[in-house]
């Protein structure tokens, strides 16, 4: 991808105060962190400033705390904790922060409390992007999770910090994004999956624009053998857009391009994990069945297709995975883009946790981290995040870098 802003190794970092926006918005189970994966991503760029001798501080959001009244729950004290482990260092815990009037040291991590807490995050509040500014002589976004918000710590900050770049995290996630979608090998495929066709119409509608053949799954798929005229018994899907999945097809017939559905689907009466699974044909589903995955017809052509592509992105599952019985499909699609020799890419909370129930992060080239941003990245949205960082007057990478004050408190 041609980046038009800094990165961290565009930055000298000794002796600097470096503010770090990171992703730690982390699955919590009984007030424990149930999946570190977001703390673990940003470890290397925080060990990057540390060991050049940067006083670090990290903020992230959790949750969906009320600004200025936090409670227990909001707190980012149990990813404190585990940066101390993963560190292997003390990560003290800081609140009331926005004025900067705590120590701040060489070598040294602080974590700030829960950014959402405050009033004016959410607002993108410019005063107070500037207050934090006046302390820190570094920014560094690595939320690329949340990089699709206008908010303080990732938008009005990015703008008013004396310097300001992207962590190797972001970075990555844009790099991998940009060779899949800006410059892809071809052909390019696309896999959307999931429940409905509401959730992702806008992303259907950019990368039937785009792609050279876009597999449809799950509930979002019975919406398009519906639109086809097929039968889909008792099957979810969405009545009210079946124009709009016409209007997707459409699109990709006009460009000579391909649009995948399966040709044969498991379907039971019942959604329950040990209802019988039975295979019929595309237009051979009874009326008290629904389908719950594609069938073995159908793995065996995905399969035959994922071989052939140069780019692979996927988002969403083909069935139920969930569900062992209803788990065939998606398992050979993530087996078979494990396997297929062109690039690949992975976003998306179900689609990571396919990768992982079936062990295939191994063979894939890229896993996002982003959940909702990935989504809006593919639809070709603009995430503010981003733009912040392309708006600065300093953006190009290779701009002079003017030195910046010792740690002065």
């Amino acid at each position: 991808m041609n980046r038009t802003f800094r990165t961290l190794d565009d930055m000298s970092l000794a002796g600097k105060r470096v503010f770090v926006r990171a992703d730690f918005n982390v699955p919590m189970m009984d007030g424990r962190i149930s999946d570190d994966t977001r703390i673990r991503a940003t470890l290397p760029g925080l060990r990057r400033c540390l060991d050049a001798g940067a006083a670090v501080c990290v903020t992230s959001h959790l949750g969906r705390p009320q600004e200025g009244s936090p409670c227990a729950d909001d707190s980012l004290a149990p990813v404190a904790d585990r940066l101390s482990e993963l560190l292997g260092q003390p990560v003290p815990l800081q609140k009331d922060w926005v004025k900067g009037r705590f120590e701040m040291r060489p070598g040294q991590l602080t974590l700030l409390e829960n950014c959402r807490c405050n009033p004016g995050e959410k607002t993108d509040d410019k005063a107070m992007a500037r207050t934090i500014a006046g302390w820190i002589d570094i920014y560094v976004n690595e939320a690329f999770g949340t990089a699709h918000r206008r908010e303080c710590t990732l938008h009005a900050l990015a703008l008013a910090a004396p310097q300001a770049c992207a962590g190797p995290l972001l970075a990555a996630e844009l790099d991998a994004l940009g060779h899949a979608l800006q410059c892809p090998a071809r052909p390019l495929l696309a896999i959307v999956g999931g429940s409905k066709v509401s959730t992702k119409l806008g992303v259907l509608e950019s990368l039937a624009e785009k792609v050279d053949a876009l597999i449809v799954g799950g509930g979002i798929a019975n919406t398009f053998l519906a639109a086809a005229g097929h039968p889909i018994g008792k099957s979810l899907y969405e009545p009210g857009l079946l124009k709009a999945a016409r209007a997707v097809a459409a699109t990709l017939k006009l460009r000579g391009k391909t649009l995948w559905l399966p040709q044969d689907v498991m379907v039971a009466k019942r959604f329950a994990a040990d209802a019988e699974a039975t295979a019929r044909a595309v237009g051979e589903i009874e009326a008290d069945e629904m389908i719950l995955d594609i069938g073995p017809v159908s793995c065996t052509r995905l399969g035959a297709l994922l071989r052939q592509a140069g780019t692979i992105v996927w988002n969403g599952p083909l069935g139920v995975f969930e569900m062992a019985r209803f788990a065939a499909g998606t398992r050979a699609l993530a087996e078979g883009i494990a396997r297929a020799p062109g690039y690949s890419i992975a976003g998306g909370g179900d689609t990571l946790a396919a990768v992982a129930q079936f062990g295939v992060a191994d063979g894939i080239d890229y896993i996002s981290t982003g959940g909702g941003v990935f989504l809006e990245y593919l639809e070709g949205r603009d995430l503010p995040a981003v733009a912040a960082l392309l708006q600065r007057p300093d953006a190009a990478t290779d701009a002079s870098i003017a030195p910046e004050p010792a740690i002065s408190h």
